[in-house]
């Protein structure tokens, strides 16, 4: 069965750091570029960062530059998302996704259910 998992969230102070993990199965990850999105309460999805099915390309969000980054390890079928100098307004429940293909300018064809981050002191 085709499925992404996400971990690592959590509670976290502001400035503090958090490293989540997308784990897929039902599938070969090598073939697929992995997105990471965010939902705040009340506001709109937002794409995060997004990674190529080979690592080489990462596309992301301004506000989230310089202090989130993406990577994979396909031989373990995971993507992970570090986020550092993490604010307030960072809090949300953070989702990744499977695009259609090897590109980041691909549609989503499949999600996972979420980690809540919050950042709070």
């Amino acid at each position: 069965q085709l499925q992404l998992v996400e971990s690592g969230g959590g509670v976290v102070q502001p400035g503090g750091s958090l490293r989540l993990s997308c784990a897929a199965s039902g599938f070969t990850l090598d073939y697929y570029a992995i997105g990471w999105f965010r939902q705040a309460p009340g506001k709109e999805h937002e794409g995060v960062l997004c990674i190529s099915s080979s690592g080489a390309s990462t596309v992301g969000a301004d506000s989230v530059k310089d202090r989130f980054t993406i990577s994979r390890d396909n031989a373990k079928n995971t993507v992970f998302l570090q986020m550092n100098n993490l604010k307030p307004e960072d809090t949300a429940v953070y989702y990744c996704a499977r695009k259609k293909g090897n590109w980041c300018d691909y549609g989503v064809d499949t999600w996972g259910k979420g980690t809540l981050v919050t950042v709070s002191s």
